[in-house]
């Protein structure tokens, strides 16, 4: 017999077609099995389905794939067979069923509203959608009482016109569809990868190139479940394709500009973090101390002073563009930098400026 703990009687599974850039529903253990010494060899899928009460072939398989189900600390695939003695810890990332979502006369940046959309520029620390520790406050939660102000009608609150979301600690524009229709054709085009998405990042080191993309698989950490990470093997996670283009060097710091392909949880922040070059000042992928540079005198006082001012990552959503859900014609939103960023951005230049400065004096003088 197998040691079960945690039974869950009802199986969730997330909506495959959802994008998602932002955790805020965090994976928790719902079942934990030792296998015993005499069991024989049976699929991973089939053997869960035995186990947990609503739990469809499709349904199992879909959650080994995204990485709710490990096996002795790894992930597996479908057709992988149960052994003696395996450990076997399914996780589960549910939502409360019955969360209200209270509407709050919060400010919000409308950049562009319609009868179909509105483009909001979102400010860095709004969570967007209501979740674990954050149920006030929010994006959904202010645009509840903008758009019941407005009298659209709102079928549920809960899921509010989100089509994307973006960090909590990212900046920038997201769009919002007030109707069903206009819910329904956006999220078409996120699935179908049609979308423009142009960021822009501070990170750090230098680039060797101009410009490159990254193609590498997106999954959940698999030992810290909150967080995401690369897999370049490609038999974990999800594709993921971000575009890169260097905009300014800095020596030690770059400003690039990110086009995302696909639209994975974290994706920018974990294919920087893999490629070198982690987000500044990134809390959660490594950004967060000298990665690049001496961490004495002069230099560590202005990257502390630089974090002073920039709080969270270095990233920003600066453009947006897709087909209108109504005229079918192309529609294109720009922001400007948050004043954090700008701010910083304008200190390494100023930084960049007299290292050069100083360089060339030594040069002149030799």
């Amino acid at each position: 017999m197998a040691d079960i703990q945690d039974i869950e009687d009802v199986w969730d599974d997330e909506d495959p077609e959802e994008e998602v850039t932002e955790i805020d529903d965090v994976p928790v253990e719902r079942l934990r099995i030792v296998t015993d010494k005499r069991q024989e060899p049976l699929r991973i899928d089939k053997f869960i389905m035995n186990r947990l009460e609503g739990a469809t072939r499709n349904k199992v398989q879909q959650a080994i794939e995204e990485g709710f189900i490990i096996v002795n600390d790894q992930p597996v695939k479908s057709n992988y067979r149960v052994r003696p003695n395996d450990t076997i810890v399914v996780f589960e990332t549910r939502k409360p069923e019955s969360q209200e979502v209270i509407p709050e006369n919060i400010p919000l940046n409308i950049v562009y509203e319609d009868d179909a959309i509105m483009i909001i520029n979102k400010p860095d620390g709004m969570v967007v959608h209501p979740g674990c520790g954050n149920y006030t406050g929010t994006l959904v939660n202010g645009l509840s009482y903008y758009l019941r102000e407005q009298q659209v009608p709102l079928d549920d609150l809960t899921r509010v016109g989100l089509v994307h979301r973006i960090d909590k600690d990212t900046s920038g524009l997201v769009v919002i569809a007030k109707t069903d229709e206009a819910m329904t054709k956006l999220a078409a085009q996120f699935k179908k990868h049609t979308v423009h998405r142009r960021y822009i990042a501070l990170v750090w080191g230098d680039f060797t190139e101009d410009e490159g993309t990254i193609q590498v698989n997106i999954g959940r950490n698999l030992r810290f479940r909150k967080i995401m990470d690369a897999f370049p093997d490609g038999d974990y996670g999800k594709d993921a394709i971000t575009h890169y283009k260097v905009l300014q060097r800095f020596n030690y710091v770059t400003l690039v500009e990110l086009r995302l392909e696909t639209g994975r949880t974290h994706q920018i922040r974990v294919h920087m973090k893999y490629i070198g070059h982690p987000l500044f000042n990134d809390k959660t992928y490594g950004g967060d101390r000298i990665v690049k540079g001496t961490v004495f005198n002069k230099y560590k006082q202005f990257i502390d002073n630089c974090f002073d001012i920039l709080k969270r990552q270095a990233l920003h959503a600066k453009e947006l563009g897709f087909t209108h859900p109504v005229t079918g014609k192309w529609v294109q939103f720009d922001s400007d930098l948050p004043s954090d960023m700008a701010e910083v951005i304008e200190k390494w230049v100023s930084y960049t400026s007299g290292m050069t400065r100083q360089l060339k004096e030594k040069l002149d003088n030799q």
